[in-house]
């Protein structure tokens, strides 16, 4: 087959798919956008990938990161992007076309484009991004909000049905696009998201990351990844006061954006010299940076329980460190880290239970690396690509 796999935000995960992909002898493109301030994996053909496999990376305008949190400004961009990765599906002529975290106005003209080139289009639901934007903007915009709202459903609603099928990263997904778009649970096919266990080994903590950044001899909690609009900023700004007093802990914050930015602003008026903000790091360095984390955090608001999960959580398990997560307790990366005994969870907003946990996990070795262990033993079950890419092939067929 020729198949196109489109990860507009460019994360890791998906390359390890179009590789395994190109290695069952497929041609296949790996398309993303560019000027995006988010994670990234390596985007770039390596010694050792298939012949037939190549990167291609689309333009996307470099004023988006300026713009990113103007919704005019940033959905005119999305857009215009959008209709360039259709032009590339036109010319390429693939046989079926996988998209996902893709913005809701961007995916229109992709998924258009892969049909009316004869192709197969499958829909890669990663989050529900019309329910998102439904919410946000009915907040800022409380008269054409519900009005701006219905239009980013209808279009998700002919996506799903222009879709040959809809792969959903969870099971709790298919009742929301039943009752919201009134897809058949018979094109719902769910196959959990992963990480690159084979790129992610387990590494002591004293290494070279972490004396770079004088974190080898300090007690760190971790976070790493996006901070946006589903986030809570405070918690990590609270754990670093009550911590203010011990000399040898580190909150370390891996993050770029609004939510490092008032971490700074706030860390700064409150005179906290235990917070460390650093930009993203190259995929590269990624086991390094959370091997140099005694616990890693995660956190995400109530209101994104039900159409996000946080993919940094699955990197963590790689890593064989325990996981203190802020998140809703029926949200899928929750259940798999209350379920293996990988972590300790809190509901979002307790900021009481999660200085709580995060002290637990501070007092106890015997409990931290219990909890360790049981994270990557968890990934080294579940993770290895080659099952993965053997269902989506099966999937991308149909």
């Amino acid at each position: 087959m020729r198949i196109v796999v489109h990860d507009y935000a460019g994360h890791a995960f998906p390359t390890s798919l179009s590789r395994a992909l190109a290695a069952r002898g497929h041609e296949v493109v790996h398309t993303f956008a560019s000027s995006l301030q988010t994670p990234r994996g390596e985007l770039v053909k390596k010694d050792g990938d298939p012949s037939t496999l190549e990167f291609h990376e689309i333009p996307m305008d470099p004023e988006y990161k300026r713009y990113k949190y103007s919704f005019v400004r940033r959905r005119n961009m999305e857009v215009r992007y959008g209709k360039q990765v259709a032009r590339f599906i036109r010319s390429w002529k693939p046989d079926a076309v996988l998209s996902g975290n893709t913005p809701t106005e961007t995916q229109e003209p992709i998924s258009r484009a892969a049909v009316a080139n004869g192709g197969r289009f499958y829909y890669w639901v990663q989050d529900f991004y019309s329910l998102a934007v439904n919410q946000v903007i009915r907040r800022k915009v409380p008269i054409a909000g519900p009005m701006i709202g219905s239009w980013y459903r209808r279009l998700d609603r002919k996506q799903f049905n222009r879709s040959s099928r809809v792969i959903a990263i969870t099971d709790d997904f298919t009742p929301i696009l039943a009752k919201e778009f009134n897809i058949a649970r018979s094109k719902v096919i769910t196959v959990p998201n992963w990480a690159e266990i084979e790129q992610i080994p387990s590494l002591p903590k004293d290494n070279a990351w972490a004396r770079k950044h004088d974190l080898h001899d300090k007690f760190v909690f971790l976070y790493s990844g996006t901070i946006g609009m589903k986030h809570n900023p405070a918690l990590l700004l609270e754990l670093a006061k009550k911590h203010a007093a011990h000399p040898k802990v580190r909150i370390v914050v891996v993050s770029e954006g609004i939510g490092a930015e008032w971490l700074k602003e706030k860390s700064a008026s409150a005179r906290l010299t235990n917070i460390i903000l650093l930009p993203y790091q190259p995929f590269c360095d990624l086991p390094s940076v959370m091997a140099s984390g005694d616990v890693l955090v995660g956190i995400l608001e109530e209101e994104a329980g039900t159409y996000s999960v946080p993919s940094k959580t699955l990197s963590y398990l790689c890593a064989e460190r325990p996981l203190l997560l802020s998140i809703p307790l029926d949200n899928l990366a929750a259940r798999i880290t209350r379920d293996n005994h990988a972590g300790l969870t809190v509901q979002p907003h307790d900021i009481y239970a999660f200085l709580t946990a995060a002290g637990q996990l501070y007092d106890s070795v015997e409990l931290r690396r219990e909890l360790a262990g049981n994270a990557r033993h968890y990934a080294e079950q579940t993770f290895p690509i080659e099952k993965t890419a053997r269902i989506f092939e099966d999937i991308l067929s149909i």
